[in-house]
């Protein structure tokens, strides 16, 4: 093995830091920071040259004349890799590395004949033939975004990973003969990946600085007025009065500066996978299919790498060409509306998809077979609109508007198409326009986040008229959670608790778990489909998830000064699950309640031979907690052509935690434990069940 690493001592230039021009204003700062090296950081270069040879001679028995040659097994292997760092400039970074693993095979010539009188050392310096390559390049850039002065609460940065892979075919695979005689080589296989991170942070309380909204310093404190001397007249008794504070401008100013950091994150991962590629490598790697192939682009290389002669020309070849995408946002801000009164808002959205095909190459040209696209799609939203509405075995009103909305849905879609529905002939049986029946995926997915998502009810139908169409939403909406602990500034609590805190939290979600392209659309796009009645979707999808958690609805947690703890909460959550192979929305509902108790009894004693002193007295706390809750969960399903609404399952569980712990030394605890649980299901089919779990556990610390 050899490893050489050169380290430099760059000195970034800076040629305009001195100028007095740029000087004179702030916004000039990011020309008078400008900076460069000419020379990288470091360069390496490693390599490692395997040679294993194992002979195996089996002894001679001579069975009618049969005799057994020796065994060979050889794995010559040269592997080496490269790279370096360069600081372009202080805040643009740049790694590159790569590698290749080669294997020599100098004992079998080009007839495939094996010479066995090569030993280990025989052209020990060759660097045989690859088979396999690895590069990556990374680049980190901090944006000199907050060097402008209206800019300087951005603070954001941006990274680019680009990784490359040639994997050279088996040997065994690397040609084929097809039924015509021919012999077609089937080529290595090439991929490559790109992954774009784009970090965003905003400093909101320098923004309101900026902006005249910042806090202002304190006014220094009046110098106090000494006492008079005997006899000194006092002229001036006059009492200022102080100066009130306009309480409605300073409430006004805290609600908007209540925003105090915002962050906005973003990854685009992408990557290509290209089998039947016939070039080979370079020492140092290759540049082809393109340069920017290479280095991490998802630009389309197919067409241009069949006119070059690239790709395998036969005729049956059966990989599958893959491009891949992954797309998160993610967005937090905390908000302070008043002290101890703090807002964590977060909102986030994914969308990934897999595209595959086959293909074949004809006279230079690519041609496309089969073409499949995949992927699953999830965004934060709100359902508030419909959270406490009645929804049971008897009905629901969410879903009667889900119900209505697809009328109002349709012919938002037919008009877009330009189909005259006040024509009766464009219109089937039921009312619906031609293609839009009420089944049709593209009238039902819009109809149904219409009725169950939003933060208000404008009335029925009414965001139906307005929603999106499109079953894949741009941007997510914040889900937030609460949390109050502003209580404890009152002599009431602070005279009896220790704390006190009040929390909130929601969550909800729009998913679709699976999605995947159509082949009728693809052969017959813009046409009605004789089977349904209704336009082909360009994607077809399974079914829709909404989900939503308020975890906590309310939460209660405080301890007092006597050491009496006492948490309280309520949960309450929903899933909703539209199936569009047979047109059933399932609906699971959940609601929990827990009180937990707990008290600490001081300097509880115990005699025990456990004992850490010579005295045989035990002197701690002994801590004791104790959990009740009870949930009741029930699944409905609901038919959407037809009034029927069915308990399809569900338990009441009720449970008690009882825990006790008991330090007996420093690093000895003992805990008894009981749990009790029952549930009782909500339907005849099921059985109740109980469980009791009851115990002791001796915990020791071998540490200080």
């Amino acid at each position: 093995a050899v490893d050489y690493t050169f380290s430099f001592q760059p000195k970034a230039v800076e040629p305009f830091k001195k100028n007095k021009f740029f000087k004179k204003s702030e916004y000039w700062k990011l020309l008078s920071d400008f900076n460069f090296n000419y020379l990288p950081a470091s360069i390496s270069f490693s390599t490692n040259i395997i040679r294993q040879y194992n002979r195996q001679q089996f002894r001679q028995v001579d069975v009618s004349g049969i005799a057994l040659d020796p065994l060979f097994r050889r794995n010559y292997m040269f592997n080496y890799q490269y790279g370096f760092n360069y600081n372009i400039t202080k805040s643009l970074k740049v790694n590159y590395t790569a590698a290749s693993h080669n294997i020599v095979r100098n004992y079998i010539d080009d007839n495939n004949v094996v010479d066995d009188s090569n030993t280990i050392w025989t052209d020990f310096w060759n660097v045989g033939q690859a088979n396999q390559h690895n590069q990556q390049i990374v680049v980190n850039y901090d944006l000199p975004i907050n060097k402008i002065p209206f800019l300087a609460f951005v603070k954001a940065s941006y990274s680019y990973t680009g990784d490359y892979n040639w994997q050279r075919a088996s040997l065994a695979l690397q040609s084929i003969e097809a039924s015509d005689g021919s012999t077609y080589n089937l080529g290595n296989t090439i991929q490559n990946a790109g992954a774009h991170k784009l970090n965003t942070a905003f400093n909101m309380e320098t923004f309101y600085k900026y902006i005249g909204l910042g806090k202002k310093p304190a006014t220094p404190a009046a110098k106090p007025i000494g006492l008079p001397k005997p006899g000194e007249k006092i002229t001036n008794t006059k009492v200022q009065p102080a100066k009130s504070a306009n309480v409605f401008l300073d409430g006004l100013k805290g609600v908007l500066t209540s925003v105090k950091n915002v962050q906005v994150n973003y990854t685009r991962n992408e990557g290509t996978v290209l089998p039947g590629f016939l070039p080979g490598l370079g020492f140092f790697g290759s540049a082809k299919p393109s340069l920017g192939f290479v280095f991490g682009s998802q630009e389309d290389v197919r067409y241009e790498a069949a006119k070059r002669g690239w790709l395998t020309t036969y005729p049956d070849f059966n990989q599958n060409y893959t491009q891949v995408v992954t797309k998160t946002l993610g967005m937090t801000a905390n908000v302070d509306l008043f002290p101890d009164f703090k807002i964590d808002l977060t909102a986030d959205r994914t969308y990934a998809s897999n595209y595959s095909e086959q293909y074949d190459v004809t006279g230079g040209d690519y041609n496309s077979r089969s073409p499949y696209t995949t992927g699953n799609f999830s965004i934060s939203t709100v359902m508030l609109k419909t959270s406490f509405k009645k929804s049971d075995e008897l009905g629901s009103s969410a879903f009667d508007e889900f119900r209505n909305n697809r009328i109002i849905i349709a012919n938002r879609l037919a008009a877009a198409r330009g189909i005259d529905i006040t024509n009766p002939a464009n219109l089937d049986a039921e009312g619906y326009p031609l293609g839009y029946s009420k089944n049709s995926q593209a009238v039902l997915i819009p109809s149904l986040l219409a009725a169950y998502t939003g933060l208000y009810s404008f009335g029925a139908g009414e965001t139906a008229k307005s929603i999106s169409l499109d079953a894949f939403r741009n941007i997510p909406i914040p889900n937030w959670t609460v949390k109050y602990s502003g209580l404890m500034r009152y002599k009431f609590f602070k005279d009896n608790f220790k704390r006190f805190s009040l929390q909130h939290a929601y969550r909800a979600s729009y998913t679709i778990n699976s999605f995947r392209s159509n082949f009728d659309y693809d052969q017959h796009p813009g046409e009605i489909d004789p089977n349904t009645g209704n336009y082909y979707n360009k994607t077809i999808i399974g079914n829709i998830n909404l989900v939503e958690q308020f975890n906590p609805l309310v939460r209660v947690d405080f301890e007092m000064k006597n050491s009496f703890k006492i948490l309280a909460e309520v949960k309450k959550d929903r899933s909703l699950s539209m199936s569009f192979d047979n047109n059933l929305l399932t609906e699971v509902q959940g609601k929990e309640y827990v009180i937990g108790l707990g008290y600490r009894f001081k300097d509880v004693i115990f005699s025990s031979k456990l004992a850490d002193n010579p005295t045989g007295i035990i002197k701690s706390d002994l801590n004791v907690k104790i959990d009740f809750s009870y949930r009741n969960n029930k699944t409905i399903v609901r038919y959407l052509d037809y009034n029927n609404n069915q308990l399809g399952g569900g338990q009441n569980i009720w449970s008690a935690k009882l825990t006790a712990d008991y330090s007996l030394s420093k690093n000895l605890t003992a805990i008894f434990f009981y749990d009790h649980s029952f549930s009782k299901p909500v339907i005849s089919t099921s059985f109740p069940l109980t469980n009791i779990k009851a115990g002791f556990t001796l915990r020791y610390n071998f540490g200080n």
